[in-house]
């Protein structure tokens, strides 16, 4: 199949177990590169680091407002370089969903909010709606970063900081959601937006109400690779969804191609 010769060759997208779980953390990386000016500048536009002494909620909301900072200012396209420094996206002002995410991972560690990455393998098909004529360059398999973050004041089960994904920083809260069904990977809206909109569940643990009943997303779920604690950790690991000759030739098309169109 093209779409199995367009992955990377000697990658097992298999769990490694090691025995060392995944702190995360707040220093920047190769992708998350906070320290840049570029991203000072974003992060100063975004607004102010918020004070963790106030508790959990003024964490996430302050992160719920850098989301929505960076749906408005960086525009969605189908980019297939996803080990991008979050400075590069910034620059060109444009961006994948999981570029996105990692620039929402570089506010969150430039304000001192610890974060990591679940590694996730998705099925292809899940993206077919969006390439209805070009299924078969689709990759059968799609490893996706899933951030999550370490709201100080929130307590687990283990007594130690509990780690919220990044569509359970819209949940609760006060935060309403809009109707209009979960998502469905097709038309205009991006993964990223519809995080604000819809629960996005990949386990099947999330009660979908009536009228959002395709939050639950777990049926595209091929591998859980665990947690990492950075993108740039998963990435080296298990390698990006294309091999590096497939995304030298797509990125020009695609990485400028508007999301959804």
């Amino acid at each position: 199949m093209v779409s199995r010769l367009l992955m990377p060759g000697g990658r097992s997208r298999q769990v490694v177990v090691d025995g060392r779980g995944a702190c995360g953390g707040t220093a920047p990386t190769r992708i998350l590169d906070w320290g840049h000016s570029r991203v000072r500048s974003a992060v100063g536009s975004i607004g102010t680091a918020p004070d963790q002494g106030e508790g959990p909620a003024v964490e996430a909301a302050a992160l719920r407002h850098a989301h929505q900072w960076i749906s408005a200012e960086v525009r969605p396209v189908y980019s297939v370089q996803e080990a991008r420094p979050v400075s590069q996206v910034l620059r060109l002002g444009r961006g994948s969903c999981s570029q996105r995410m990692a620039v929402l991972e570089a506010v969150a560690r430039a304000w001192g909010i610890p974060s990591r990455v679940r590694g996730l393998v998705v099925d292809g098909t899940f993206w077919y709606p969006r390439f209805p004529r070009l299924r078969r360059l689709v990759p059968s398999q799609v490893v996706l970063a899933w951030p999550e973050f370490r709201i100080g004041g929130l307590v687990g089960a283990d007594q130690a900081a509990a780690w919220l994904s990044v569509s359970e920083l819209f949940d609760g809260a006060g935060v309403g959601r809009t109707s209009g069904g979960g998502f469905t990977n097709a038309g205009a809206e991006t993964l990223f937006e519809a995080l604000a909109r819809t629960s996005i569940d990949w386990d099947g643990a999330t009660a979908c109400p009536a009228s959002d009943g395709s939050c639950d997303l777990s049926a595209y779920l091929l591998t859980d690779l665990g947690s990492f604690d950075s993108r740039d950790e998963l990435f080296a690991r298990y390698g990006q969804t294309l091999c590096g000759p497939a995304r030298l030739l797509a990125e020009p098309v695609l990485g400028r191609r508007a999301a959804g169109f």
